[in-house]
């Protein structure tokens, strides 16, 4: 057996997300900008005894409330991959969560993308990229972007991805409210609401792409959109308190992220992003409040 490999990973939020109608499966395709920013769970994947199987422990903030079978995507990733690969899934898991659970930032999927290239590490020459791509688009749709990292534009149901060009970097506050919101519950929200009103294929913004390129954050700012933020607000009309805070403390802008409850603000550099920090913590209307910069790398095994 080799030895054991760490995993860092980061989150995902995502700067523009557009949701096409309902599709006959259930389903909506999107066309989405996800940029990964610097809030990192950290896996660790140690070889176990023949005939182990997986198992996980999870250290950090409310993890006691998550599966640690394969209700865990990270579990089911190391099924995934060991039946890739020819292996058995003898590994047991480490995952030390710093990622916001059940936030809208895809603390779950990055996970996934952690476990994955933690397999292909721990068994040289066994997973190469076109395999793990597979396997994180079988996982889910967030689960290919956070194998890469950086800004990418996603189409379909967010797996098939464009890198896109970001100069420069950014800073934003991350401020994670009480309690979670369900997917699927915002996304049938988000179809109510649609009740009765034409809706447009998803594509993104040009505006946005050129505030990219050029590194811009004032032009980013103006540009955040989320086609679930009202069905999150509708969910959950406290959001929009923390929104209005965020606003009036000068963020440069913000949105719910992805299907919420966490929203993400734009900030001038490290030491506006603090005052707003500060002033959104002052206000009791949020659980925990984080400053991150971005764009970073996607999964990077970092030792093993």
């Amino acid at each position: 057996m080799g030895s054991e490999v760490r995993v860092t990973v980061p989150a995902k939020i995502n700067l523009s997300l557009s949701v096409g109608p309902r599709r006959p499966d259930g389903y909506h395709d999107i066309a989405t900008v996800f940029h990964a920013v610097g809030i990192y769970d950290d896996v660790t994947l140690t070889p176990a005894p023949d005939g182990s199987g997986v198992t996980v422990r999870m250290v950090g903030d409310a993890t006691e409330q998550l599966p640690t079978d394969d209700g865990n995507i990270a579990v089911r990733a190391v099924r995934l991959a060991a039946a890739r690969a020819g292996r058995p899934d003898d590994v047991q898991l480490e995952i030390a969560k710093a990622i916001p659970i059940a936030g809208g930032m895809a603390g779950g999927s990055a996970d996934a993308a952690a476990v994955l290239a933690g397999c292909a590490a721990l068994w040289p020459n066994s997973l190469d990229a076109t395999a793990l791509h597979d396997l994180a688009s079988q996982l889910g749709s967030d689960v290919p972007f956070l194998l890469e990292g950086g800004t990418m534009i996603g189409t379909g149901r967010g797996e098939v991805l464009t890198p896109v060009l970001a100069q420069g970097g950014f800073h934003w506050v991350i401020a994670v409210s009480d309690a979670g919101l369900s997917t699927p519950a915002v996304y049938a929200e988000l179809d109510r609401l649609r009740e009765g009103r034409e809706v447009r294929p998803p594509a993104v913004a040009d505006d946005l792409l050129r505030a990219l390129r050029g590194g811009d954050a004032r032009a980013l700012g103006r540009c955040l959109h989320n086609d679930l933020q009202e069905a999150a607000l509708s969910l959950r009309p406290s959001l929009s308190r923390v929104l209005e805070a965020g606003s009036d403390l000068g963020s440069l802008g913000g949105i719910v992220s992805g299907s919420g409850p966490t929203c993400v603000f734009l900030s001038r550099d490290r030491e506006h992003a603090l005052d707003i920090a500060v002033g959104l913590t002052t206000t009791g209307l949020v659980r925990v409040v984080r400053h991150a910069i971005s764009p970073v790398e996607g999964a990077r095994v970092i030792a093993g």
